[in-house]
């Protein structure tokens, strides 16, 4: 019976209880969207130190303008690819978290051994990817129509494909969450886009143009439906 924003609120407390955050570290939200875990972390931990990495540059408007209402000054956000990006010397966190990005990435030792750089000693990397429970595979863009317009070039992963790359990280801890809940709330997103379609027609097309503003919504609420059954297939063990 939780609304999203509830659901959403316990999703990011269960990520700070798993990576073992404590007010006062140096934390990095790698690949931080469109801020809701950083801004989070902003909040519940004031004395902590966060930074943000994102690809986007709208993205780092935005949370940098949230930061603002609600006063934050304990957050710095940063624009960069990851595949390009390195820290100075010096630059160390205790804790990296990474929610959703693993899955737009191929060379995982780069990546981890990059990533292992950035940590403190004993500080830890916790991150969140979607799988499938036993085959990972690849969306192409010559493949269809996920890959063509929503995750081109991604990757599905397979549950235990990262205890495969454990020559500069060690894994201490590994979660899996039923996929059902991920299902649901792909189910409320469709209903909040048809609630909302007079005011997400006018962002598709300042997005998209005028002439491809309908299409685009319609893809988008095609792409939630399409997630809510695939992650509700099987009861949510798929």
């Amino acid at each position: 019976n939780e609304t999203l924003d509830e659901a959403e609120e316990c999703m990011l407390e269960s990520y700070c209880t798993k990576a073992r955050i404590q007010d006062g570290m140096e934390i990095l939200d790698l690949g931080c969207g469109w801020g809701s875990l950083c801004l989070y972390l902003c909040e519940k931990y004031p004395n902590a130190k966060i930074t943000a990495l994102s690809n986007s540059n709208t993205q780092r408007e935005h949370i940098n303008d949230l930061a603002k209402q609600k006063g934050f000054k304990n957050l710095n956000v940063i624009t960069s690819d990851i595949n390009e990006f390195d820290f100075e010397t010096g630059s160390r966190f205790d804790r990296i978290l990474s929610i959703e990005m693993f899955e737009h990435l191929k060379n995982y030792e780069s990546l981890l051994k990059k990533l292992s750089g950035w940590l403190k000693p004993h500080g830890l990397l916790f991150f969140h990817i979607f799988c499938h429970h036993e085959q990972p595979y690849d969306f192409m863009v010559e493949d269809g129509w996920m890959g063509k317009y929503f995750f081109t070039g991604g990757t599905m992963p397979s549950a235990d494909l990262f205890l495969y790359f454990q020559s500069n990280f060690k894994v201490i801890d590994h979660w899996i969450v039923n996929g059902s809940h991920y299902g649901k709330t792909s189910e409320e997103w469709v209903k909040l886009l048809d609630k909302n379609k007079r005011i997400a027609l006018e962002y598709l097309k300042i997005t998209y143009g005028q002439e491809n503003a309908f299409a685009w919504f319609n893809r988008w609420r095609t792409f939630y439906i399409a997630v809510a059954e695939l992650f509700n297939y099987n009861n949510g063990n798929e």
